[in-house]
């Protein structure tokens, strides 16, 4: 209490995504997911997201209707603080430090690379690089993804390959199932293949060179663009181990169970396995350093509550938490991606 009032605390509330109709999507976000884009084919969704290419909007509480952007640029104290963001220990008001969504990929995707922080600073105007995380929700039999090169490659015969079409013949190729995890750090040539149902977590970042692109064309009959000359001065060109699946523990607590699945230096992110009548303090899952944190809803329903306060929420739901936020509590029994900075 305050001069007899009480403290207003921030509430959770939900997020309302953008849409993205590249050609290789599907329609699964929408009839699994519950995706009420008017896009087809709808590939992701951008669940938690300040870009302006595709900015997310609140969907419940006090905020409703705002874009994610606009929240944090009025409330800075919502992303709480970090050592590393370089703003004495503040994320730079407005600005989410990661993009998380669902990426549906009925076709594979192109073959492409992600500059890191210091290329894009110094080439693309001052923007973020690219690392992420993939979290594989579902797989059709066969799927797999492109992840770096079996050999080491040099620029000269990368360029003769990707000019003859011969560039497949050097892409390592890893099957997935669902579960897998992989860490895609920026630089790695990568592609997500035909048949993956994707969570991605990422750095706040748009930029993609487009290295191959199977001779596809849009729907206008145009081939997209590609970046090779970014490209090659990004990639690693050396021969990549196949990537392995990391030795995950189950940590169970009264009435759910969580297990870390990567941590870098741009985030952090665990798989909640919630089965119970109440889970009480979820909020008080933080890191030291008070940051906010993003549930993305894999799959379940439940029941969030915050003093008297109500939040409903369903497989595909995606829940931004202010740091510092009311204490929670949670009735239900679902699946969630944690992800906090």
């Amino acid at each position: 209490m305050i001069n007899g009032s009480t403290i207003w605390k921030a509430e959770p509330f939900l997020l309302r995504p953008a849409g993205k109709d590249y050609i290789w999507g599907g329609s699964r976000l929408r009839t699994e997911f519950n995706k009420e884009i008017a896009l087809e084919p709808l590939a992701e969704t951008w669940e938690c997201s300040t870009h302006p290419d595709g900015p997310s909007i609140a969907a419940s509480g006090v905020h409703k209707g705002r874009s994610l952007k606009e929240i944090l640029e009025e409330h800075p104290e919502y992303l709480g603080t970090h050592p590393a963001s370089g703003n004495g220990g503040l994320w730079k008001a407005g600005e989410l430090p990661v993009l998380i969504k669902f990426i549906d990929a009925k076709k594979d995707l192109s073959v492409q690379v992600h500059p890191d922080d210091a290329y894009a600073r110094l080439h693309e105007a001052g923007q973020l690089g690219k690392t992420e995380m993939w979290y594989v929700l579902d797989a059709a039999p066969g799927a797999k993804l492109v992840y770096g090169f079996y050999h080491d490659i040099t620029k000269e015969q990368l360029r003769k390959s990707l000019e003859d079409g011969t560039v497949e013949k050097y892409l390592q190729k890893v099957p997935i199932r669902p579960g897998d995890v992989f860490f895609i750090e920026a630089g790695t040539v990568h592609a997500i293949g035909a048949g993956a149902l994707i969570a991605e977590i990422q750095e706040n970042s748009n930029l993609t060179y487009r290295l191959y692109d199977y001779n596809r064309v849009d729907r206008y009959g145009h081939s997209r663009p590609l970046h090779i000359e970014q490209a090659l001065e990004t990639a690693n060109l050396k021969g990549s181990a196949e990537p392995r699946q990391p030795l995950r523990t189950l940590r169970y607590k009264k009435g759910f169970a969580s297990e870390l699945l990567c941590r870098c230096r741009y985030f952090q992110v665990e798989r909640y396995l919630v089965n119970t009548e109440s889970v009480r303090r979820l909020a008080g899952f933080r890191t030291a350093q008070n940051s906010f944190q993003v549930f993305l809803c894999l799959d379940g329903c439940g029941v969030i509550f915050t003093g008297e306060e109500i939040l409903n929420f369903f497989k595909g739901d995606c829940i931004f938490v202010p740091a510092d936020s009311a204490a929670m509590k949670m009735h239900g029994k679902a699946k969630f991606l944690n992800v906090r900075c």
